[in-house]
């Protein structure tokens, strides 16, 4: 792999692990690389209050797509002109950008998690 000022490095982990921005990768030769998400076509859905930006999220749940919680009345989802369509409808305001986007693991998710029953 490739940091952001050219250096090259192994990334040779012993098992799948998430990382998430901001994490921290140990150098062998001490030091760290800061992990960095990439900013990508997003989406920022903005609800008129905590509740109806609940419903907006159950929306977004129902068609099970990814969903970030950015704060209480805002959602970020990938950039998905049908959802938008939807969204706008039930009168979220949408902000199209170029962001991190980091979803919820979602709740079976236990670091590099399975989906048991």
């Amino acid at each position: 792999m490739t940091d952001d000022d050219g250096k090259v490095f192994l990334l040779d982990l012993a098992e799948a692990t998430l990382l998430g921005d901001g994490d921290g990768l140990a150098l062998d030769g001490g030091g760290y690389i800061r992990v960095t998400a990439a900013e990508e076509a997003v989406c920022d859905v903005i609800g008129r209050t905590p509740t109806h930006t609940a419903r907006l999220a159950w929306h977004i749940g129902n068609r099970h797509t990814p969903v970030q919680v950015v704060d209480e009345i805002t959602l970020r989802i990938q950039d998905d002109h049908v959802l938008v369509d939807m969204l706008q409808g039930l009168g979220a305001m949408v902000i199209k950008r170029s962001a991190p986007f980091t979803p919820e693991p979602g709740a079976y998710a236990d670091n590099g998690g399975g989906h048991a029953h």
